[in-house]
């Protein structure tokens, strides 16, 4: 099967995509070749065919699109996802004003005050913290903006859409695979995001329903690591110091699940199974290595479909609150149809971003 960008887009698409994953499929088994110049354009061809939502309104829409944070590579993408489609398929729809908010509750709060100061329509934001924002989003609600949450959300009903994945799912399927893997027992260590998001929160209570229902698995511990590659490798090298017998490594993801890998292989500890995401690094890890693992995606075309139901909303469509996307799974045998050799680590698999694009982000 040939590793292309069109097989990755298939991740966790649904049916309003515009496309199916069968189309997905199908376009990469057609695709015999690994040669940059197709497979860019065939991942340029599935995004341009993305069914486009028309802006009725007459006018252009004006956005304030907050940067949550740009401390790791996902993140990065989710961005990067945003600005290409609202620089590409919807430049003529869309005057977008960007903040910046490094992750810092604070910085958010500020920055999205300006966004209502500067009466935009539409604010799309990833909340660093459940319930700090709640006050200000109400604010925007009550200014008349449209408030769109993209990938995590706030406890509370103060949004019009939030565009995210199963995140409870996204923690357990890893949980039981990992169970799977050590035939319901043994040591595993937990490897967390970072605390506060409803993301860390969810994923971690979602792999918990899981291992409650297996009392022979023992948690050694659950440390953050902030979704980061040298801050896994970091703590991970402290508990490989601590334990000396750990079975599995359950991880959030991030590029955490890379990290922990290369502190197994540094301590020259056997490797043990591992969950993970959908990062490059960590299928060519997986693959290097010999090892099992599964990567869960949490996709960053999510951010499209954040634009999407930005403009429905302006246009008084009717868009679901809660507009949650299934998660998908790539488990070890599956993973050579799906890496990217010749692309860097810290692309992330379930994204429409053309090739060239992704090179140029992370060139490295």
């Amino acid at each position: 099967m040939a590793k292309v960008t069109s097989k990755l887009l298939a991740l966790g698409l649904g049916a309003t995509l515009g496309f199916s994953m069968m189309v997905c499929a199908q376009a990469a088994e057609e695709t015999e070749t690994t040669g940059t110049e197709e497979i860019t354009e065939t991942a340029q061809e599935l995004a341009d065919g993305v069914t486009k939502v028309e802006n009725t309104t007459g006018d252009k829409i004006k956005v304030g699109y907050d940067i949550y944070y740009l401390g790791n590579s996902w993140s990065v993408q989710l961005y990067q996802e945003f600005k290409w489609y609202a620089e590409n398929m919807y430049a003529d729809d869309l005057d977008v004003t960007y903040v910046q908010s490094d992750n810092d509750v604070s910085k958010q709060i500020a920055n999205l005050e300006d966004l209502i100061a500067q009466q935009v329509d539409v604010i799309i934001t990833t909340p660093c913290d459940a319930t700090a924002i709640n006050a200000t989003l109400q604010e925007a609600m009550d200014a008349g903006i449209k408030v769109v949450l993209s990938c995590a959300t706030v406890d509370g009903d103060c949004y019009d859409s939030l565009v995210t994945v199963d995140e409870r799912d996204f923690g357990a399927q890893g949980a039981q695979w990992l169970v799977d893997q050590l035939d319901g027992s043994g040591k595993i260590i937990m490897l967390n995001g970072i605390s506060g998001f409803t993301s860390n929160t969810l994923r971690y209570e979602g792999a918990m329903s899981v291992f409650d229902q297996n009392p022979d698995i023992e948690i050694l511990t659950a440390e953050d690591a902030g979704w980061d590659y040298a801050q896994a490798k970091t703590v991970t090298t402290d508990l490989l110091a601590t334990y000396p017998e750990i079975d599995g490594v359950w991880s959030q993801g991030g590029a955490m699940t890379l990290g922990a890998i290369d502190s197994f292989n540094a301590a020259k500890r056997d490797l043990v199974p591992m969950t993970g995401e959908d990062n490059n690094g960590y299928l060519k890890a997986c693959i290097n290595n010999n090892m099992e693992g599964i990567a869960v995606s949490k996709p960053t075309w999510l951010s499209r479909v954040a634009i999407e139901n930005a403009i429905k909303l302006m246009n008084g469509e009717e868009v679901k609150k809660d507009d949650i996307y299934p998660v998908l799974t790539i488990k070890t045998e599956e993973m050579p149809d799906y890496v990217h050799m010749d692309l860097s680590d810290d692309v992330w698999c379930g994204t429409e971003l053309p090739e060239s694009v992704l090179k140029e982000v992370f060139s490295n």
